[in-house]
């Protein structure tokens, strides 16, 4: 293996709790995923795009946890990392592992998520390469128990064909030192990331990465990580080596997504602008481009662009071509969701109405609802896309339901 995976057919899940009503708080997990999210995404380093990297701050829930990382799963096909960062907990009557939740409690597994379930979602990748990176606690009975046997946890978490990678901590201290920004786990990892390996190899692969964290982490007198691989995955390089950069190195092959994204942004910016200056017939074909180079990229099609395009298309009158724009983005909104997937059932809606088909319409808005009611909106990102009237969706469509 002498690249790095390949960023577009790629995905990253990074999972922390960091707030907790009834254990020990862990602020340094949050800065764990900001700064892991950002190394991830770096050009220098590996160059995952933004859309590719979901970071789960503090789940409520296992549907909070798991939804993310079953929906990487069947979008990743080179390389499925998933990162997790937080309590880990053993449940009082089983050896087994359980991942905190906000409202996990000690010795009680039924609180939390089984790393079982985690695993079960890993393994159903059909990603060729599959990573997991376990930065846990453990407290009690848990540190006595691996404290008999080094090869405890790295047994109970082994994935089929996947790398996995822990921190097995003994306890809660040496899992966030006093004073330091990350836990000691991640911390060192983030170093080797940030600064690289003087005179390494280009590329830092699984085992390095190991081999160098045992070193550094035993050297400071902390728990050692532990790893279960198979069919020479730890060989598959991760990032770049800053150590061995070089101004003339090309930032590789995310510049290329990054291009195509920058294109999409000033081309819908450019659309909208011609919408306002009442030139809806050269928008047109402005947001056809935008919407074949995205599709061309692999990605699928945004819901901004596509809400875009169908209010143009039904401002000129091609209203079935404008309600067949809206279905293709609708199918997306039983895998994606957001603000942007409710306002494109809204507007579905109202097309479907004023074509006279009440009962279709009426489905869309329940499909819409049941996004709102069950809590599957996250806030959105400083990068997304602006939709516009997105803020008065959820009343919009309780209203335009009762009308229905």
């Amino acid at each position: 293996m002498n690249r790095l995976p390949d960023p577009a057919a790629s995905r990253a899940v990074l999972i922390g709790t960091s707030s907790y009503q009834n254990l020990e708080q862990l602020p340094a997990v949050e800065a764990n995923l900001r700064d892991l999210s950002d190394a991830l995404r770096d050009a220098m380093l590996w160059g995952l795009p933004e859309q590719h990297c979901a970071v789960v701050p503090d789940p409520g829930d296992a549907s909070a946890m798991l939804d993310p990382v079953h929906r990487a799963a069947e979008e990743a096909t080179d390389t499925f990392f998933v990162y997790y960062t937080g309590h880990g907990l053993r449940d009082a009557d089983t050896a087994d592992l359980y991942l905190a939740l906000t409202g996990s409690r000690e010795s009680t597994g039924y609180t939390a998520v089984a790393y079982e379930h985690l695993r079960a979602a890993v393994r159903s990748s059909r990603a060729r390469r599959r990573v997991i990176v376990l930065d846990c606690c453990f407290s009690g009975r848990a540190a006595r128990t691996l404290a008999g046997s080094s090869d405890a946890l790295a047994v109970q978490v082994a994935v089929d064909g996947a790398y996995v990678l822990t921190s097995s901590p003994k306890d809660r201290v040496a899992l966030a030192p006093d004073g330091e920004l990350h836990t000691a786990f991640t911390g060192e990892l983030l170093h080797l990331m940030r600064l690289g390996l003087t005179g390494g190899p280009e590329l830092i692969d699984l085992d390095t990465i190991y081999r160098v964290l045992d070193e550094r982490l035993r050297a400071k007198n902390r728990p050692r990580p532990q790893r279960s691989h198979e069919n020479d995955i730890g060989r598959l390089p991760l990032v770049r080596n800053r150590a061995r950069a070089d101004h003339r190195s090309p930032a590789g092959p995310v510049l290329d997504a990054d291009v195509r994204t920058a294109m999409s942004v000033a081309g819908l910016k450019l659309a909208r602008l011609l919408r306002a200056r009442g030139r809806n017939r050269d928008a047109l074909p402005v947001l056809r481009l935008v919407l074949g180079e995205q599709a061309q990229d692999g990605e699928g099609t945004t819901f901004a662009v596509q809400l875009e395009l169908s209010e143009v298309l039904a401002d000129a009158g091609q209203m079935r071509e404008a309600i067949e724009v809206l279905e293709q983005a609708f199918h997306r909104t039983h895998k994606t969701y957001g603000p942007e997937a409710v306002l494109v059932c809204r507007r579905l809606a109202e097309l479907l109405q004023e074509s006279g088909n009440h009962l279709q319409a009426c489905e869309v808005l329940k499909h819409a609802l049941d996004l709102t009611q069950n809590g599957m909106i996250p806030r959105p990102g400083p990068h997304d896309l602006p939709l516009t009237e997105s803020g008065a969706a959820g009343t919009e469509l309780r209203r335009t339901s009762r009308e229905s």
